[in-house]
Formats: structure tokens, sequence, C-alpha cells
């Protein structure tokens, strides 16, 4: 019972299982199990596992309580990001019950809740919740990017779901990444790029472009496809070990196609946007006079 839990259980589970409230006060008067809340009882001693401080958040934070926000995409798989407390959510008409390193949203509404497992809101329902609940509008956009990024929220799943951001003053923005990120955008340089062509009133590209060359299937970040023109925005893993090399041969390979590649690393277009953005823009405008000739041709 305890292993299915993290190591905790519940009293009712305990009852039901044959565990008296007498046994279990002889297990922790004699310190082997530790009371953990009002419900929760530790099969054990010591700190409580990630997985059953999960538990705990929710049998001790009042009925109906589930995960939601980053708390429940991380039952989902999410990596990459560690909160600094637990979300739990829970019907608004509900006794609730304060708990240390527990952050509780009260809601007329708990939406569509996964009942395997740990209770949870469902993972688009948790994405859009924990960006407008995110401590900053930066680590909202990770949030959306990585959900997609590691197939946690499929990108039409999620953007059906918008109509769920509740009218706070980053419901634009959320929106307007929301865009990006169905569209193909991953990471939060690619949306930031994104940003900077509409700044200019540049038109919009594809994004995530398949194209088979000679060393397989690759990604394109951005391509203005009726142009030919790509743009490749290089994280910082790109300076790392193998990377550059890989970068190179990948580059020379759609060159050799008859792309023109234009290549941004984040630091560059985090410190002269300007200068890249004016890059891109003549870029397109040479591309634009050459596809002109073609056809005058």
């Amino acid at each position: 019972m305890a292993l299915a839990h993290g190591g905790v259980a519940h009293r009712a589970d305990l009852r039901s299982a044959g565990v008296t409230r007498a046994d279990v006060r002889t297990e922790i008067e004699a310190g082997r199990w530790m009371r953990r809340g009002r419900h929760t009882v530790q099969i054990g001693t010591g700190d409580l596992s990630p997985e059953a401080t999960l538990w705990q958040a929710v049998w001790e934070s009042g009925s109906g309580a589930i995960l939601d926000g980053v708390s429940a995409l991380l039952v989902c798989g999410l990596t990459g990001f560690t909160p600094r407390s637990v979300d739990v959510a829970m019907p608004d008409r509900n006794r609730r019950h304060r708990l240390h390193g527990v952050r509780l949203h009260r809601r007329r509404r708990l939406g569509p809740v996964a009942r395997t497992g740990i209770p949870r809101a469902s993972p688009e329902h948790a994405a859009l919740r924990a960006a407008q609940w995110a401590v900053s509008d930066r680590q909202a956009l990770l949030i959306l990017c990585l959900v997609v990024q590691q197939r946690i929220v499929h990108p039409d799943r999620l953007w059906a779901s918008r109509t769920e951001l509740t009218p706070t003053r980053r419901r634009d923005l959320l929106l307007s990444a929301l865009q990006d990120i169905c569209a193909g955008a991953r990471a939060l340089s690619e949306l930031d790029f994104a940003a900077l062509l509409r700044e200019r009133g540049l038109p919009e590209p594809s994004r995530q472009v398949v194209r088979e060359l000679s060393n397989g299937r690759v990604y394109l970040d951005v391509r203005w496809d009726d142009l030919g023109l790509v743009v490749e925005i290089d994280g910082g893993h790109h300076a790392m070990a193998v990377m550059p090399v890989d970068d190179a041969l990948r580059q020379n390979d759609v060159v050799l196609t008859g792309e023109t590649v234009l290549r941004i690393p984040i630091l560059g277009l985090r410190l002269q946007p300007g200068r890249f953005m004016d890059q891109v823009e003549r870029g397109l405008h040479m591309m634009r006079q050459r596809a002109g000739r073609r056809m005058a041709g």
C-alpha cells in the first residue's frame, strides 16, 4: 500500500486493510512510523520522498484536492523545472487546510481530472495554469515550451484549451506565445525571435521545417518557404563538445540544396538583437530581389 504512494499511506486505507488506530499509534510511538498530518502516515522514518510529498499535499489540503500547475506536470514526466512549492487546487466551497510548502488554489470548476495515480489536472489545463501562476513572464513561457518540447502536451490540445486562460495581465502574452508554440516554436529563443519579427512587421515564417538531407532528417528552426531563407537560432548547447561540427555539417548540407542560412546565437539575440534582425531583414530583401530576377528571366 505504502509502496504505491511513495512510502506513505492514508489512514482510511490502513483501516480498510485491517490496521487499527491503535496499531498505527503503537508504530508511531515505537518510532517505526511517522505521523505526517491528519490523514497521512509514513511507513518508516526519514525524509519524505518527492512522490510521498505530493500525496501528502493532496490528502492533507482538503476534500476534492488535486495536483495542479507544475506539480501535476511533474507527475506527467516534466523535467528541467524545479518548483518552490506544491500546487494544489480544490473546489472553492470545500473546507481547506493550510500545509507548509503547499500553494493552494481555490477554483469554482476543476476541469478534467486524471484519477490514475495521484489525482491531478489534465496536462493541458495544468500547463496553462502553471503559466498563469509562474513568478515571471519568462518562467511562464518556459513552462509552455517545455511541455510541448517534452511531448507532455500535444500543441493542438494546448491550443484547444486556451479558453481556460483567466483574464489576467499575462493572458495576451500567453495567447501570443501559444500561437507561436503551436505553429512550431519550441524554445524561449524562438519565441523571442517571433516577437522581434512582429515588431519589424516582417512576414511570418514556417517553423520546425522538416528536411531530408544526406545525414538524415533534420528540423530547421525557421524558414521562409517562398524565398528559401533559413534562420537557425543556436542555444547555449550548440557551443558544447562536437555540436559546432554537427552544426557546420548540417548548415553545409542545407546550403548545398540551394538555401541561404543565417545563424543567430541566443546570446547574440539578447545582446545585439538589432544587428541580427537587420541581417534577417536584409536577407529577406535580397532573397525577394533574387526571386524577382528569376521570374523576370
